[in-house]
């Protein structure tokens, strides 16, 4: 793999040759970065599990708490793979800062990505809600053998609490932007579900393909440029919808800001951003319940 010519101060893309498929590969797995999410993780495994997730490729950056303990007593060797990934890498000819998250997906493609149909690249305050069917695989159905699949966020804030709150996330926090495709500076954006056997270039929030290019679809199988996207025609939650609980409650929100970002550059940068996010998100929201509505109709435990 390469990056590709860095512009600003992070190097966020890679070219990649796209592995070889294994016979039989199926399913769809995640892969994403923790650090120090035992508060919340059991909640997100146990979720993507009952919507038929296979596998999670954990990359740790450094843990300092039972979150890596937890995982191994939720999931077995079957459906977990923890890879321990700290530390930050600049290029040595120009000090650009390689970002992590790049890093780790081209990582899990390259080497996990060859035994599955799909794979996700999502947070863990992120959730895969399918609409209309039971499991991630059967909503992705709508894309048929299209390869790059963007979802909006749907961006969750406090819903009005100043602690957390007893119960399970999912269960507790409703109130979202009212908009997903919003113009607003950093509060709309994708996370991607791609076959991974398809792919050539990799960032966080957007993918190219060997046969498509930079196209992409929405989850209802429409397709656009990577530009296109951006337009509200994009819009769809009709199959498959992300939840992005970006807060959580106030106080959780500024033990996020004091903690930072381990890959932003500037933490004074980070804290301001989030902060920004946070204001457009509360000036304009709507009650969404389409998750609390999905656990009661299929009875999913989300406890111990």
């Amino acid at each position: 793999m390469r990056w590709l010519k860095p512009k600003g101060s992070d190097a966020k893309k890679l070219t990649i040759d796209p592995p070889e498929p294994r016979a039989g590969r199926h399913g769809v797995a995640i892969a994403a970065c923790v650090k120090n999410e035992v508060r919340y993780i059991e909640e997100w495994v146990r979720f993507h599990r009952a919507v038929g997730i296979r596998h999670f490729y954990i990359y740790d950056n450094g843990s300092t708490d039972d979150t890596c303990a937890l995982l191994r007593s939720l999931l077995n060797e079957d459906t977990l793979t923890v890879i321990p990934w700290a530390g930050r890498m600049r290029d040595t000819a120009t000090s650009t800062i390689l970002n992590g998250q790049v890093i780790v997906f081209a990582h899990a493609i390259l080497n996990f990505g060859c035994y599955y149909r799909w794979m996700a690249f999502i947070d863990v305050d992120e959730f895969l809600l399918p609409k209309q069917a039971r499991t991630v695989e059967q909503a992705l159905e709508a894309v048929g053998d299209f390869p790059n699949v963007s979802l909006p966020w749907h961006m969750f804030a406090t819903s009005g609490h100043e602690a957390p709150p007893d119960g399970p996330l999912t269960l507790n926090y409703t109130q979202r932007g009212a908009d997903p495709m919003t113009r607003k500076e950093n509060v709309s954006n994708f996370k991607c579900i791609v076959d991974p056997c398809e792919v050539t270039e990799v960032s966080v929030h957007q993918f190219q393909t060997r046969a498509y290019g930079d196209l992409t679809a929405n989850d209802a199988g429409q397709r656009f440029t990577r530009r296109a996207r951006k337009s509200p025609e994009f819009y769809s939650n009709r199959f498959l919808q992300l939840n992005h609980y970006y807060t959580k409650s106030r106080q959780e929100l500024m033990e996020k800001l004091g903690r930072g970002w381990a890959y932003d550059s500037s933490a004074t940068k980070y804290r301001d951003k989030v902060l920004s996010i946070v204001k457009s998100i509360e000036e304009d929201m709507v009650e969404d319940r389409s998750m609390i509505d999905f656990i009661e109709r299929y009875h999913i435990d989300l406890s111990r």
